[in-house]
């Protein structure tokens, strides 16, 4: 099975949506792709580029999918990362990816024609731009984090834990203590809690399920669930093995989530919003 293109993953992605009720975080939508198009691990677990990213191949491709997709207005996304259908897409519609594809690119010529009229446009991808930029941010952030103390990025985790809603959050850090890094307690709505115990990776690559089952073994009797941060990826039997039933349940952030939650907390991330005003000369024409 070869790797898939972005565009063949867009009709995939409106399906996973409309499998997951409407709405999705980006893990769920592509583990609800994986599965219908049933891609083996040898494709799924391809990194796109390991020196500067954690990301995979599967999940950058599903990024632009979403994005075009976007574009055309058929998905619309929230700044928590949850991404949704719009009243543009129907039920069981059929979409001409090849129209999506042309459609967007023609958008972005004319749009960079407006703003260098003088310019020539060469025959690039349309997401060029926006690409180099979103890159660019989490390129630089996801080297830092690997550039990072071990010290340094348990107290990194011990902060971002704070910041989400965690108490009591401690980093043990010692030697022979099974993997685990930190522990604390989470609230929910201030009536439940629940004791949670972390374990810290920085990793260019993949974890796979046999440290997952480590880290489980090590909570055991010390925590109601497990949390494991890392820079990297996760195999899918990885994936599998932290919701396994029957055993404590194992929470997983990988380097992808980690820094755009990262810039959700605003968490040595500044976020400058650019206003973009638009003249509308039809407007005056009709007065």
């Amino acid at each position: 099975m070869k790797m898939p293109t972005f565009d063949q993953l867009m009709m995939p992605t409106l399906n996973a949506l409309e499998t997951l009720g409407g709405s999705g975080s980006i893990e769920e939508i592509a583990n609800t792709v994986i599965q219908a198009l049933c891609l083996p691990e040898d494709i799924t677990s391809q990194p796109h580029n390991p020196e500067k990213s954690s990301q995979t191949e599967v999940e950058y491709r599903l990024a632009w999918a979403r994005t075009y997709l976007k574009k055309y207005g058929l998905l619309g996304n929230s700044e928590r990362g949850v991404w949704a259908l719009t009243e543009k897409y129907q039920p069981g519609q059929k979409i001409d990816t090849d129209a999506i594809v042309q459609s967007v690119r023609d958008e972005y010529f004319s749009r960079i024609k407006k703003q260098q009229p003088n310019s020539v446009v060469e025959e690039a991808m349309p997401h060029a731009i926006a690409e180099e930029i979103e890159a660019g941010w989490k390129e630089t952030l996801h080297q830092k984090l690997l550039q990072m103390k071990p010290d340094a990025f348990e107290r990194l985790a011990k902060r971002f834990l704070r910041e989400s809603g965690f108490v009591q959050v401690e980093v043990t850090g010692c030697s022979g203590d099974g993997g685990i890094d930190g522990k604390g307690i989470i609230k929910l709505q201030n009536v439940l809690s629940y004791h949670v115990v972390f374990q810290c990776k920085r990793y260019k690559g993949s974890i796979g399920a046999g440290a997952i089952r480590d880290f489980r073994g090590a909570m055991i009797g010390r925590a109601d669930k497990g949390l494991f941060i890392t820079t990297g990826t996760f195999t899918k039997d990885a994936i599998q093995e932290a919701t396994r039933d029957g055993t404590s349940p194992i929470d997983l952030i990988n380097g992808e989530s980690l820094v755009d939650m990262l810039k959700q907390l605003r968490l040595g991330v500044h976020v400058r919003m650019v206003e973009e005003v638009e003249v509308n000369t039809a407007w005056f024409e009709g007065i």
